[in-house]
């Protein structure tokens, strides 16, 4: 097998050479991990010329098969206690489905889904920046998820936020703003919470709309607290779990539970502002909503707003993820396949 390019090519002759010296597990971590060397090669696609990259992707897309190939051939001999003569029930395929066919694992015991990942990086990060984790409800009533934030009934923009209901009127929580309240009232000044949770919208799916996701919202309260700090806590955040510097810029939006309200947009981390298929050749991607916790959201929770302010963000897990690791579907994350689940 040959390759044009020097970096596909010096990480063929690197396999061919830790084949014969490393573990399956090494050889997993170091070349199939997210932070392994194939991802370093896909995240150098788009950093080639323009008429380069078409051939280049190709070159990476056939190494990164022939090293997934050559690793699940190494770990089917390790796993021969798997081959019996027993019928598995459970297995998605027939007895006599020929080999070719069959589901492959490239690890029979499982790993840790890669939102799961993310999510342990992500809070790890801001309790290293000082925050308090709180997990979000997956039901709540109608209080918290709207009158608390500032949704009186009937109010229109409640729409925005369509979710699903049970027939005793509780409510899946559509985002993890729901928790606000609670955080407002349950914690001494100076805030700083950051709430993971799973939200639930009545909408249909496609490439990149789910009905069910994950969020991470985040609460900061204390006196004198500006635009300024949000934007500087924000990019704090990001820069860490994109590992690269960034630049930002904001534009205006509308959240009934924050104001001043906007879009939090990151330079794309890939191409450096050039443009790629990842942000869709724009050079910028559009992470999060965020603003200033609107003054009645504070004195619902039982906080002065004349004496303190306070921001707050909310972004979609899934989204950072499918970004991070160049996942064009969304939907890949919640439908069990194993095949798209063994890559991490």
């Amino acid at each position: 097998m040959k390759f044009s390019y020097k970096e596909t090519t010096k990480t063929f002759e690197e396999f061919n050479q830790d084949i014969n010296s490393l573990s399956v597990a090494e050889l997993k971590k170091k070349y199939l991990s997210k932070k392994g060397n194939l991802k370093d090669l896909l995240k150098k696609i788009g950093k080639q010329k323009n008429e380069e990259k078409a051939q280049f992707g190709k070159e990476v897309n056939i190494l990164k098969n022939f090293i997934q190939e050559k690793i699940n051939i190494l770990n089917s001999g390790l796993n021969t206690k798997f081959s019996t003569n027993q019928i598995d029930v459970t297995a998605p395929f027939e007895k006599n489905t020929p080999e070719d066919d069959k589901p492959r694992l490239l690890n029979n015991l499982g790993s840790t889904h890669p939102l799961t990942q993310e999510l342990e990086n992500i809070l790890k990060i801001f309790q290293k920046m000082g925050f308090e984790i709180e997990e979000s409800r997956q039901i709540d009533d109608d209080y918290n998820m709207f009158q608390s934030l500032n949704f009186p009934i009937g109010h229109p923009a409640r729409d925005n936020w369509d979710t699903f209901w049970t027939k005793e009127k509780f409510v899946l929580p559509a985002h993890t703003s729901t928790m606000q309240n609670r955080i407002l009232k349950k914690y001494e000044i100076p805030i700083r919470v950051v709430i993971p949770g799973r939200c639930f919208r009545n909408e249909a799916t496609d490439a990149s709309h789910e009905h069910t996701f994950y969020q991470i919202e985040g609460v900061y309260v204390d006196k004198d607290i500006s635009m300024s700090h949000m934007f500087a806590t924000i990019k704090a955040y990001l820069e860490a779990f994109f590992e690269t510097k960034l630049d930002i810029k904001i534009q205006p939006s509308y959240f009934p539970f924050t104001e001043p309200d906007a879009e939090f947009v990151i330079s794309c981390p890939f191409c450096e502002k050039k443009g790629c298929s990842i942000c869709k050749y724009t050079g910028w991607i559009e992470i999060m909503g965020c603003g200033m916790i609107h003054p009645h959201v504070l004195k619902e929770g039982g906080i002065d707003p004349k004496k303190y302010s306070g921001f707050a963000w909310g972004f979609g897990l899934d989204r950072l993820v499918m970004i991070k690791n160049g996942i064009d579907d969304i939907r890949k994350l919640h439908s069990g396949e194993l095949e798209f689940l063994d890559q991490f």
